[in-house]
């Protein structure tokens, strides 16, 4: 059989290499698992005994997503945002990558191009370069914080969005309230989608946006959502989308073909995190931002050379001491220290000796090990 060539010519998926590789961890101690993007804690036990409780009803939800989730989901987004924005403007997703897929088939055919700063996020441009849509990637300021000043002279005639990942992944980095407004001005100015993947809004330290307290704002601002982080429900496969009627439209054309709806009782658990696990989410998302806190405060005495570029939200970028490529040094942390990260180089093109640690996970007793770890691996 003959292969389609835009599939065919894509990447494998780094975090799938990066579990595969976890065969060849040196297994002297126990693995520090860093490469994880979710939260490695279980989900509310209010969420748990809910979605036990609905288990039984396997029928389809409706194709939007279940009219109480909306409704909750749209409460929680005014509640954080201001604004306007209701349960007519959601579609619920089987997770918020596939929200990003199917906002970018509904904007985006082949020759097209997307505008994205560095680092991407891996799933983004892989989806992007397999359609045929040409990524092109914006290059950030010093501190990784890209700016709609900077995204202006990439916009052409083939530019039908702006995606922007914030908090950011890979590297946490926060795009600030006013620049978000600055880009949502660009695309509105260009007739261009702005997509802002708001998978860690929870975990964020900034001032939420106000980019829906604009009256026209579903002309031009698609937001994507993501409850696997969230209420730690990422087997469960369960994200959303925000938007203008004529893109939910196209995005449930797409929807149905792929997967009719998102999984019903994923859209339960969702709703019982949202309405009944106020109190958890809380605690998780001060509990990783103490974690993310610590690991920046310890990490300033550089042990064995490493150092946080920038850290927010799940993640730090850290810069390792070495002159080996970074692929080489993250092989050598799992097979030397049992420690298991992402390169940089899984998210951009150059190799600047960045790597990203999933700080989220990271207790008080690991970081500590990690910290000595690192000191033996740089000795």
């Amino acid at each position: 059989m003959r292969l389609s060539h835009h599939v065919a010519a894509g990447v494998d998926s780094p975090m799938a290499a990066a579990y595969d590789a976890v065969a060849t961890a040196a297994g002297r101690r126990p693995l520090l698992d860093l490469a994880r993007a979710a939260p490695a804690y279980p989900p509310a036990p209010e969420v748990v005994e809910h979605a036990a409780s609905v288990a039984a009803d396997a029928r389809y939800a409706a194709q939007a997503g279940l009219p109480h989730l909306r409704e909750a989901f749209a409460a929680d987004l005014r509640a954080d945002h201001g604004g306007d924005v209701t349960a007519d403007d959601l579609v619920v997703t089987a997770g918020c990558n596939q929200a990003f897929c199917l906002v970018a088939d509904a904007l985006c055919g082949p020759g097209d191009a997307v505008v994205t700063p560095r680092p991407t996020y891996f799933n983004h441009t892989m989806w992007l370069r397999m359609r045929g849509v040409e990524p092109v990637v914006l290059e950030p300021d010093a501190d990784l914080v890209p700016r709609a000043a900077d995204a202006e002279a990439l916009v052409g005639p083939r530019t039908r969005a702006i995606v922007l990942v914030t908090p950011g992944n890979p590297s946490g980095v926060e795009v600030p309230p006013d620049e978000l407004a600055a880009f949502a001005d660009l695309a509105r100015r260009h007739d261009l989608a702005l997509v802002l993947d708001e998978t860690y809004r929870a975990f964020r330290a900034t001032p939420a946006h106000a980019l829906y307290s604009e009256p026209d704002w579903r002309d031009t601002v698609v937001t994507l959502h993501s409850f696997s982080k969230d209420l730690a429900l990422a087997g469960y496969r369960v994200g959303a989308l925000a938007g203008g009627e004529a893109l939910r439209r196209q995005a449930l054309k797409l929807l149905d073909c792929v997967a009719i709806g998102a999984p019903r009782i994923g859209q339960e658990a969702a709703w019982a995190g949202l309405t009944r696990a106020g109190a958890w989410r809380r605690e998780r998302a001060v509990e990783v931002a103490a974690r993310r806190d610590a690991f920046v405060t310890a990490m300033r005495e550089r042990p064995g050379g490493f150092e946080v570029l920038v850290s927010g939200g799940f993640f730090a970028w850290v810069r390792h001491p070495s002159d080996r490529p970074t692929p080489a040094v993250v092989k050598a942390l799992l097979t030397e220290q049992d420690v298991l990260v992402m390169a940089g180089t899984d998210f951009q093109t150059v190799d600047d000796g960045a790597m990203r640690v999933s700080v989220g996970n990271l207790s008080g007793d690991d970081l500590d090990d990690l910290l000595g770890r690192l000191r033996q691996f740089g000795a």
